[in-house]
Order: structure tokens, then C-alpha cells, then sequence
């Protein structure tokens, strides 16, 4: 991932932006805050971006010309001293991620169960992300924020602790509660997440909240139309749609692939679609046969996931007579059969199973079992 080299850079949200900007210019930002919006919206670049804003060495402010915001100061960021450059080395964060789950493979086992995935470019900034496997954030990640929160910054103005997921173990959650509700002075910690409810109630009572909303698909075609040429204006316009209004998710996408994990998904449908007096499973068992365990299998584990929400979502557009809302665009008459086919409830079956296999894999079951099994329950609930 690209880290913006200046806020202006950061697409969209520009009122949620300058506010934070506002509010670290005038020494007000708030201890725990949560960063929210969809996936791919720019969430962990802002906190970035925060982070640098708070810490660089020579604290640029400018003038608010436009907006709710006109004539504040804003804070910036050089992004070129050392406070700066260190930050900005955790924008990659899947590689930094994959580097620290090396590091902990290479230790002797009695040390692997204590050893957690944790980020740090810099010696105030530390990164909390999913613990793999489960992808998890656990309590010995909180546990280190903790212990870390009581010691003043080291080489810059504060501490600011970032958690990347909202999927905390409960045990993690109740733990954070008290450095939430009174951090040092000096501590700054930021939570992000897609969905506020996953938080628990007592987390959100704590935190101030930002929201990063979803921009409409004209202006996201219209950027990967500059940023990404080599698409035809067909791609950029379901490159747009399927994004959910997340610039993030527009500029990375990929078409081939996310193609290939809505096959599948399509297979679970139509498996379940044909399912009354049906022997034959084995397009279906072929299929979720290719879903390994590791990293790999994981990844495209959640990838069939996301392509069979967006299809289910889709469906329930159409049923609910908003065709302009799908995101499917080239696959609207297939959507529009199976939305004939499936009733609301058995749509809403399908997420809850859908949420099984999520379960799942935080428990380390086999994944094309699990599959097989949410295809078999789908076929079954049928009516």
C-alpha cells in the first residue's frame, strides 16, 4: 500500500478529515478514538496520517480554505523527518504482518505461544493486528498496550497505539476498557473498524467516533479513470460498484480475481438453487476440495465470502425492486432468476450460515468442511 504523502492526497471524507486535522492543531484530539467506515476506505492511512501529524518534528500547520472548517489551523506533517519516515515504513501492513509471523516461526515452540503479532517502525507507535490464525486481536497484544501506556514517549510528543480490527477475543475487549476510559496524557489510541456494533457497548461508550463514508460510484469511476487507465470504461465502472464506495478498495481490486471467488459462490447457489432430487454434489465438492488450510486457503476463504455477501445483497436489491443498487452489474439476469428463487428468509439463512464458517476459521476447522457443510444447510433450508 501507497501512504498519501500529504492529506490533500487522501480522497474523500474531507470534512472528517480536516476536523482531526483541527483538532490535533488545536491539541484536542481525542485519547481513544474510533476510526469507522467500510473496508477500504482509508482507514488505517488516516491513522497513519494522524500518527505522522502528531509526532513529526516540525509540525506544519496551514489555513482551512474551504469547508466546515474555513480559517482553522490545520496540522500536517513534513514526511521527511525521522518520526515521519518510521511511521510511514508501516503502510505496507499484510507485509509487515507477514514478516512478524516469520520472525515468531523461527522461535522454539515454548516461546511461539507467548510471542503475539505486533507492528513497530517506531518506538512510540506500536500496531495492534489480528493474530493470526484465528485473526484475533488476544489479550497478550492489549496486555502489551497496557504495559507500554504507562511509559512516556521515548523520542517524539506521544504514544498513539493503533488496533486494525474490531475482532477482539472478549477477554482482549474487557481488558482495553480502563486505558480507554482514562489513557496518560500523553497515549493516543485508535481503533478502526467497518461496523461500530462490533464493538462492544462499554468500547464505544469510551471512544470518540469518526466515520469515513462510502462515496458514490461516479466519483470513484472517475478516479481509477485517472489512476488506473488500463480499465475500460466498462471494468472501472464495476470496479466502482463493487468497491462500496471504498478508494481503497477501487485502486487494489482485482477483477480476475474477485471473478473467480464469485464463481464459486455461484456454485453454492445454484447447487442449492437445483438442490430438490439432486445426487450429484461433485461440481460443488470440486470446488470446496480447493479451499486448503494456511494463509493461502484463508485468504480465499474470506475472498468466497465477500463475493457470496455481495451476491446475496444484490439479490435482495433486486427482490426489493432497486435495480440501479446492484453491484453485479454484468451478472443481473442470473441475480435476478435466484432472486425470483430464494424467499428473504432464506437469504437471511444464508448469512447466518455464512457467519458459521466465519466461526470457523477462528477455531481453525477445516475449511472446505465447513463449506460443504454451509452448502449442505442452504440446500436443506430450501423450502
Amino acid at each position: 500500500m501507497t501512504l498519501p504523502s500529504t492529506f490533500s492526497e487522501f480522497f474523500g471524507n474531507q470534512a472528517t478529515v480536516d476536523g482531526l486535522r483541527a483538532a490535533i492543531a488545536a491539541g484536542r484530539l481525542p485519547h481513544s478514538l474510533i476510526l469507522a467506515g467500510p473496508r477500504g476506505a482509508g482507514k488505517y492511512s488516516l491513522a497513519l496520517l494522524l500518527a505522522m501529524a502528531l509526532e513529526c518534528e516540525r509540525q506544519p500547520r496551514e489555513i482551512a480554505g474551504s469547508g466546515t472548517h474555513v480559517g482553522q489551523p490545520l496540522a500536517g506533517f513534513c514526511g521527511d523527518c525521522r518520526n515521519c519516515t518510521r511511521i510511514a515504513e508501516s503502510a505496507d501492513l499484510e507485509a509487515k504482518i507477514e514478516e512478524a509471523v516469520a520472525a515468531r516461526e523461527e522461535m522454539r515452540e515454548v516461546d511461539k505461544k507467548d510471542t503475539r503479532v505486533m507492528v513497530q517502525t517506531h518506538p512510540d507507535v506500536l500496531i495492534l493486528p489480528p493474530d493470526p490464525p484465528q485473526l484475533l486481536i488476544k489479550l497478550g497484544q492489549v496486555r502489551t498496550l497496557i504495559q507500554r501506556a504507562q511509559y512516556m514517549p521515548t523520542e517524539a510528543r506521544a504514544k498513539v497505539f493503533v488496533l486494525t480490527s474490531s475482532a477482539l477475543m472478549k477477554e482482549a475487549a474487557n481488558s482495553l476498557l480502563k486505558v480507554l476510559e482514562e489513557p496518560p496524557a500523553y497515549v493516543h489510541i485508535m481503533l478502526l473498524a467497518e461496523n461500530l456494533g462490533e464493538f462492544l457497548p462499554t468500547i464505544r461508550s469510551r471512544c470518540a467516533v469518526a466515520h469515513l463514508g462510502a462515496l458514490p460510484a461516479e466519483e470513484i469511476a472517475g478516479l481509477l479513470a485517472k489512476r488506473r487507465p488500463q480499465l475500460s470504461a466498462v471494468e472501472r465502472d464495476l470496479t466502482a460498484r463493487l468497491s462500496e464506495g471504498a478508494v481503497g478498495r477501487a485502486l487494489g481490486f482485482q477483477l480476475a480475481e474477485y471473478a473467480a471467488a464469485r464463481a464459486d459462490a455461484f456454485t453454492i447457489l445454484n447447487t442449492a438453487e437445483h438442490s430438490r432430487g439432486l445426487e450429484d454434489h461433485s461440481a460443488l465438492f470440486r470446488m470446496t476440495e480447493s479451499y486448503r488450510a494456511g494463509a493461502e486457503g484463508q485468504g480465499k476463504t474470506l475472498a468466497l465470502l465477500r463475493a457470496l455477501s455481495s451476491l446475496l445483497e444484490d439479490m435482495l436489491m433486486l427482490q426489493a425492486g432497486v435495480p440501479d443498487r446492484v453491484r453485479n452489474i454484468d451478472k443481473q439476469t442470473e441475480l435476478q432468476r435466484l432472486a425470483d428463487t430464494f424467499s428473504f428468509d432464506w437469504i437471511e439463512r444464508a448469512v447466518r450460515a455464512m457467519d458459521g464458517v466465519q466461526s470457523g476459521m477462528r477455531r481453525n476447522l477445516l475449511r472446505s468442511l465447513s463449506l460443504d457443510a454451509m452448502a449442505v444447510e442452504l440446500e436443506g433450508s430450501l423450502g
